[in-house]
Order: C-alpha cells, then structure tokens, then sequence
C-alpha cells in the first residue's frame, strides 16, 4: 500500500473516531467516504455494521461506482452507496464526502422553508456554499435518489437535506470535516438563538460577503485552519484511540 493511500486510510479512519467523539453519529448509519487517491471511480468508507467509535485504517473497505467491493471485508451499505456515489460521480471537486445526522443540523433541516439568517460568524463561513433540498424523498434504495440529490447539490460544499441531515463536500478530509465541524457549531448556536423567542440580529449583507471572502479565500487547496484543526485531531487520538491507526 503506498504512503499516500495509507494516510488518507489513517485520516478517514481518524474522522469517523472523531466524529463519534463530537456525538455527530447515529448508531451504524451515516457515512465518510474519500475517493481513492489517482481514482476516477472508487471510493473509501465504512463496512456495514461497524459503529464509528470502532473504525480502524485497515477496516475501511474499496468500492467502485458500480457497488463493486475492491478491497477489503464486509459490504458498502445501499444507501451509502446509492448517495455517495453518484454524486462523487457527478462532482469531480467532491473528493471527500461527509453525511451525517448530527442533531443540531438535522434538527434545522426540520424547519420550514429554512435558510441560515447569516446571523453568526461560523455562519458567514458558509455564505454561497449551501444548497438546500426542500423534498424529502425517503430511504435511498437506489442511485435515482443519489443522482437527485446530486443535481440538487451541484457544485455547492453543503446540502441541507430536508427532514434528514447534511452532507459536507470538500477537496480532502480535513477540509471537509473543518466544515462538518463549525456547520454544527453554527447550527447549534442558531437553534440556542432561536430558543430565546428574541429577533435574530442579521449581520449587514455588505459584512456577510465580505467576511465570507476572508474565511474562504483559497478554497481550492486545504485551508491551513482546517490542516491544523485536523492535525490536532490526528494527536487527540493517538493518545487516547490509537487504535484507529491499526
């Protein structure tokens, strides 16, 4: 296995363990994957039936667009497959995926007709990035649900999937999951906000753009906030779980 395939194995694995840390997990459901470094159609994720707190580098199973198993034991989940695939597929960009149904998140997508108010800084770093899915569709048995919500998705790095939760897209697995992570800090604060019953204080739409602008510049390559948080990760882990890297 080469060094570069065996440190996105060691960062994915380090996501779903972080992941189930932060309490951002549901049982066995959900899913992280990565596309396979030099790949056009394979993909990284976790074998059904594994909880995230349990997930290890060499447990992450291979699958190609076809549902396909490459390498590895155990099987692709079918709504995993049938929703990450396609839009890695349609998507280049969307190397990393990250789906899940943290409850402050999920709990917004419940409203109706929500859109974020650009009412808090963490929200700002959101500003133009989101697409929002108003249909909920039920359980994806199969790519015709994917390829919707790839279309509804587009080039956007966040869905908000109504009535259902999140997906994060991003160059790489540290750029995503810094996404993941202040998209539910800024969801968490805004359900707080909201539990007051008080108006929302908006920040002036000339400050989101720009604010927006100084957050995200670059976003072509991996932010250094994000190389940084998720380097901090990686060290929490290796005192505490070590046993992600096995």
């Amino acid at each position: 296995m080469s060094d570069h395939i065996q440190d996105i194995r060691l960062d994915l694995a380090a996501a779903y363990r972080m992941a189930a840390r932060q309490g951002l997990n549901e049982g066995i459901c959900n899913h992280f994957t990565m596309m396979v470094p030099g790949s056009e159609d394979r993909f990284l994720l976790i074998p059904y039936g594994l909880h995230w707190s349990e997930v290890t580098a060499s447990s992450l199973i291979e699958v190609d667009f076809d549902g396909n198993l490459i390498e590895g034991e155990g099987i692709a989940e079918t709504t995993a497959f049938c929703i990450h695939a396609p839009i890695h597929r349609a998507n280049p960009k969307a190397r990393c995926l990250l789906h899940t149904h943290m409850p402050f998140a999920t709990a917004l997508s419940m409203l109706e007709d929500f859109r974020f108010p650009m009412a808090s800084q963490n929200e700002l770093m959101f500003y133009g990035r989101i697409a929002y899915d108003d249909e909920y569709k039920g359980l994806a048995f199969d790519t015709d649900e994917g390829d919707r919500l790839a279309r509804v998705m587009g080039d956007c790095d966040v869905l908000m999937m109504a009535n259902h939760g999140v997906m994060i897209a991003g160059p790489d697995i540290a750029t995503a999951y810094d996404d993941l992570y202040y998209l539910e800090q800024a969801c968490r604060t805004l359900v707080y906000a909201l539990q007051t019953g008080q108006p929302l204080k908006r920040v002036p739409q000339d400050v989101v753009a720009s604010t927006a602008g100084q957050m995200n510049r670059g976003r072509s390559e991996p932010r250094d906030g994000a190389l940084h948080h998720f380097a901090s990760i990686r060290r929490i882990l290796d005192r505490h779980e070590p046993d992600y890297a096995t």
